[in-house]
């Protein structure tokens, strides 16, 4: 059986710099990675120096960082770290506390339903589908600006 990576414990200092650079640079989003497959939670900080994500990856024990393509000669190399499913979650309950922006009400909404609405076995029920996909909708309503 596989061994996953789990989310080193952070200080409340690193707790905050993760959360600052998710409000700011980052995203906290329900994708679909392969068509007709169910969304999973992930957690994504964009920036242009490298170490800076890998010292995240280094904090926290989880993610990767992978290089986007640049289109224009002026255009600065850019990366992206990214963790997802249970270690974006896990990454989330030690940050939440820190959030600022409207990801404190996703992460919310998260931390609150993601785990009874997604079975590891990924096999729902009818009941659990419907919750599922009112969960993802109420989700997708929380954006900038949200409950100002």
């Amino acid at each position: 059986m596989a061994t996953y990576k789990e989310v080193i414990p952070l200080n409340s200092i690193d707790a905050a710099y993760i959360a600052g650079l998710i409000d700011g640079d980052g995203t906290i989003t329900l994708s679909n990675r392969h068509r007709n497959e169910n969304r999973q939670l992930v957690v994504t900080i964009s920036n242009n120096e490298r170490k800076l994500l890998e010292y995240v990856v280094d904090i926290t024990g989880v993610g990767t960082i992978s290089k986007k393509k640049s289109y224009k000669e002026n255009h600065h190399t850019n990366y992206t770290y990214k963790v997802s499913n249970r270690q974006a979650y896990h990454l989330l309950e030690q940050i939440i506390q820190f959030l600022k922006s409207h990801k404190k009400h996703r992460a919310t909404l998260v931390l609150d339903k993601y785990l009874e609405l997604t079975p590891r076995n990924g096999k729902y029920s009818k009941k659990l589908e419907w919750e599922r996909a009112s969960f993802i909708k109420v989700f997708f309503t929380i954006k900038p600006g949200y409950l100002d």
